[in-house]
């Protein structure tokens, strides 16, 4: 019953990764922008760009994950299919 529970909170597709990458970004960039508030000027600024790299950061780690996944999953059938 775990196993099925912890199925839920795995990624197993590039369209999944979108939606977790558009709602890192979201919560990103409106922390960016209390950032400015509270931070006038150029260090508020800074601060917003930072959370942006960070989900660029962060989205790309995640999709090369779902590619790299894959492609291990491809080769697994691939070898069982030679072994029959």
């Amino acid at each position: 019953m775990l196993r099925k529970i912890g199925r839920l909170f795995v990624i197993k597709t590039r369209w999944e990764a979108y939606l977790i990458i558009y709602a890192l970004a979201l919560g990103a960039m409106t922390r960016g922008v209390h950032y400015t508030i509270e931070y006038p000027g150029v260090g508020g600024y800074l601060l917003w760009a930072c959370t942006a790299g960070a989900v660029f950061l962060g989205g790309a780690k995640i999709l090369d994950a779902i590619k790299y996944e894959q492609e291990k999953r491809e080769a697994e059938a691939a070898e069982a299919a030679t072994q029959e």
